[in-house]
């Protein structure tokens, strides 16, 4: 945050000086490879899914939540105007390799297959949570609670792989029924399937669940009491795009200097990533 003080000469001289610095900072960003590395001049083009609050959704024409918070701070370091590309999730990648935008920023997780696609910067920690209609008897806890259960994932989720194998070596192990996996196109046509009894219970990451089940009106809670399956979300950006990496890098690292970053996680209840924690 910066303030301004123009009380004396010497306060506002020294306000101008600060002013002078931090552009000067931004200004090196850019000038390293920043803006110069994105597909378009002075532009910063992000991939998102927008429908999945908190992390991204609209609240009219307008772009909300802790990615775009993200985004446009990031942009702010680059030297570059952001904008957003609003994309299923399960096609972000290969979006991103198709050169529609920039980089990815979607609450989407750091995995070795993702990571094969696309570098990632790590920038927060989540987990995931579950969902079940308020009227259900059933109220899953944890994973192994849904043995037996048909369950509605989001296309393109680490989940659907972690399910099946905790359904063979657990569930099916200990004489329980299977966990039965649909998976949906986005995270609200997942709650549709939930809502009409296609699915009995749905798994989403923990901020988006509490989102969803709080926009509901009532018709579903958060049944799980902690974070399951915790992982780390990065920002993707293409394997042969270096300079934009390192340029998102240096600007992540201005953010946890100046303030901005701790700012959005505390705003979105999110954690740094366990190598951020540690350092």
């Amino acid at each position: 945050m910066i303030f301004k003080r123009n009380t004396t000469r010497v306060l506002a001289a020294f306000a101008a000086g600060s002013l002078f610095a931090a552009f000067a900072c931004t200004g090196a960003i850019a000038q390293t490879g920043g803006a110069a590395a994105t597909l378009a001049p002075g532009q910063f083009k992000v991939g998102m899914e927008i429908t999945y609050p908190p992390f991204e959704s609209y609240d009219g024409d307008k772009v909300v939540g802790s990615d775009p918070d993200l985004s446009r701070a990031l942009a702010k370091q680059l030297g570059a105007n952001p904008s957003f590309v609003d994309t299923r999730f399960s096609g972000l990648i290969l979006g991103l390799n198709a050169r529609h935008y920039d980089a990815i920023i979607s609450g989407m997780y750091v995995t070795p297959e993702r990571v094969a696609q696309a570098q990632a910067i790590p920038y927060a920690q989540t987990g995931a949570a579950i969902m079940v209609p308020t009227a259900s008897p059933l109220k899953p806890k944890a994973a192994e609670d849904l043995c037996g259960l048909r369950v509605g994932l989001e296309q393109g989720t680490t989940w659907v792989a972690q399910l099946q194998s905790l359904s063979t070596s657990y569930c099916k192990a200990n004489g329980k029924g299977p966990i039965v996996v649909s998976e949906y196109p986005s995270a609200p046509e997942v709650l549709q399937a939930l809502l009409s009894n296609n699915v009995q219970a749905q798994m989403e990451i923990a901020g988006a669940a509490h989102a969803l089940s709080a926009k509901s009106s009532g018709r579903v809670i958060v049944s799980s009491t902690q974070l399951i399956y915790p992982q780390t979300l990065g920002i993707y950006v293409r394997k042969d795009n270096k300079p934009l990496f390192d340029a998102l890098t240096r600007a992540l690292d201005a953010l946890k200097k100046n303030g901005e970053y701790d700012a959005v996680l505390k705003k979105y209840d999110l954690a740094p990533p366990p190598a951020a924690k540690a350092s």
